[in-house]
């Protein structure tokens, strides 16, 4: 058998051992995800070889076609390489030399989009419902769409104020505040989320996925209220192997095509999207005088520094320097 044979029959399992081994070591499903695309092109840029008869020259090749014909930024490049590394370090316990040879794209400091108060609550004014929700915590409790979508019934306190992120960037759990105003409307919101799961429990469904063994552990949670998505999606999926239904939370892109016409609809003439939100959260505390180590455990960052890239709104830099223009 030809080693292209060899190498499309033994496909299949690498990749499975791949993934067996980055769940083992409770990488996200979306890293999870990424890296096997990157694995997948990685083998097909080489014509499906083997991963064993390829090392440093190959996959420098690899990177480096990404970064120049490509033209992938530095992060997409970097993740490409983690996933790569992660294969024939750890998956094929090999080593793959210093790679040294890899033209990388340049690293380049991106300063954050951010809305001013005036453009956030003219593009919150152009959403309605489940949009305009989703994106009122996103601006007032500094949340990522993902963070905002798994947030399950028992995680949202409205006496407390506050929300509890669990499993966010990092597997971190955090707590966040929980807008005064947003109050309300999220309590006349989980009535209606409550009602529906109700039904689906008198139509014999009702259940939702649990993270990890907790199924097995607690057979009964999957049904019970507090376990719930907070923002389920509007039909139920099925499950054709043991035929039964449940609902997911909301599929992120209706979110996020939400928020694109809503920022055109309000003439917003910056790039702004989802994240946009939680960048601008963070800007207007700082704004406020809020200390930035607050601000830090709000957001869920390990160092402050990442935190510091909001200070460019403070009053200094070009910001606090007249211009000469102004003393004509």
């Amino acid at each position: 058998m030809c080693v292209e044979r060899m190498a499309q029959a033994s496909g299949p399992r690498l990749m499975d051992r791949f993934r067996e081994e980055m769940q083992v070591r409770h990488y996200a499903r979306r890293t999870i995800t990424s890296y096997a695309q990157w694995v997948k092109r990685f083998l097909r840029f080489h014509g499906m070889r083997h991963p064993r008869e390829m090392g440093e020259e190959e996959i420098n090749a690899f990177l480096s076609h990404l970064a120049t014909e490509g033209q992938v930024s530095a992060s997409t490049q970097n993740q490409a390489l983690s996933a790569l590394l992660f294969l024939y370090r750890t998956v094929l316990s090999g080593d793959v030399g210093n790679l040294e040879g890899v033209v990388r794209a340049r690293q380049r400091k991106r300063l954050p989009v951010v809305l001013t108060v005036a453009e956030v609550k003219a593009v919150l004014s152009q959403l309605e419902g489940v949009e305009q929700l989703v994106a009122q915590l996103l601006y007032g409790s500094g949340l990522r769409l993902m963070e905002a979508l798994r947030l399950r019934v028992k995680d949202v306190d409205c006496q407390a104020r506050q929300l509890t992120v669990r499993s966010g960037k990092g597997d971190k759990d955090r707590v966040t505040m929980l807008p005064t105003s947003v109050v309300e409307p999220v309590q006349a919101y989980l009535l209606a989320v409550r009602e529906i799961h109700r039904a689906d429990l008198a139509a014999g469904w009702g259940r939702v996925m649990l993270p990890l063994a907790l199924g097995r552990k607690y057979p009964t949670a999957a049904s019970e209220w507090a376990w719930q998505w907070v923002f389920p999606q509007a039909h139920r999926w099925h499950d054709r192997n043991n035929r039964t239904e449940g609902r997911h939370h909301i599929d992120p892109s209706l979110i996020q095509k939400a928020v694109k016409r809503a920022v055109l609809s309000a003439g917003v003439s910056k790039q702004a999207s989802c994240h946009t939100f939680r960048h601008s959260f963070a800007t207007h505390l700082l704004e406020r005088g809020h200390d930035i180590r607050t601000i830090q455990e709000l957001l869920g960052h390990s160092d402050v520094k990442t935190t510091m890239i909001y200070t460019h709104v403070l009053n200094r830099g070009p910001c606090g320097v007249m211009s000469p223009v102004d003393l004509l």
